[in-house]
């Protein structure tokens, strides 16, 4: 049976995708990432991200240049951006800013909401806590794969919800498994879910917090474009 809530779920419109990546980033806290296909959907509550901006981001798969691996990373915004890692699992991220500029948001970790029952099949694990609690298991659980590389979050059996049920507050850290500008700290969730990944080190903030950050970003980016000559 289709979850009720399901039915009144509305996608992010494009405006959303074409800000900055860390005004983005914490702002997909608490929205919901759902799969509808024709009989199932499943999904969950957004609670781990990751930001990557730029070709000056050694962290980010831009820093080596456009490539046709990180194509759908220079846009349009809106985007999924869909790769195969450690020979073993899909990670998902959501393109941001403006077309011809490299920049995404790499979603972590969700809580289940909608289909667990599915997930449970999918996943076969003992504790629903460790159903989506990490970026391979999030999309092995709500079946995401190459196959929904580029797709539109807009118009696409994929997208992220206008409603959201926003955190009390935010963690935020430097981000996991990268060799080079791990500590960056482009890393934000909430801190009060047991659905956050294993790697829970950071400092708890609120919104207001995170215009440091954010202004620290911006610079960054303003630089790489000035020095490449996009504009």
């Amino acid at each position: 049976m289709v979850s009720a809530v399901a039915h009144r779920l509305r996608p992010l419109p494009r405006t959303f995708y074409q800000r900055p990546t860390l005004e983005i980033a914490p702002d997909l806290l608490g929205r919901y990432l759902v799969v509808a296909d024709s009989q199932v959907h499943v999904g969950g509550r957004i609670v781990e991200v990751e930001a990557y901006i730029g070709e000056d981001d050694p962290a980010c798969h831009a820093c080596r240049g456009r490539t046709r691996r990180n194509d759908v990373m220079y846009g349009p915004p809106g985007r999924a951006y869909v790769y195969f890692t450690y020979g073993n699992h899909w990670m998902l991220n959501v393109v941001t800013e403006r077309e011809g500029f490299p920049a995404a948001v790499l979603i972590r970790a969700l809580e289940p909401k909608i289909g667990q029952h599915i997930m449970r099949q999918r996943r076969r694990v003992t504790r629903d806590r460790d159903l989506t609690n990490g970026p391979g298991k999030l999309t092995a659980a709500l079946g995401i794969s190459g196959t929904d590389n580029g797709s539109d979050l807009r118009d696409s059996r994929l997208f992220i919800t206008q409603f959201t049920d926003p955190p009390a507050a935010i963690g935020q850290s430097g981000r996991v498994g990268v060799s080079e500008g791990g500590d960056v700290p482009w890393r934000f969730f909430d801190s009060e879910s047991p659905w956050v990944s294993l790697y829970r080190a950071g400092t708890r903030t609120s919104r207001r917090h995170l215009t440091v950050a954010k202004s620290a970003a911006e610079s960054r980016t303003s630089k790489g474009r000035e020095g490449r000559g996009r504009e």
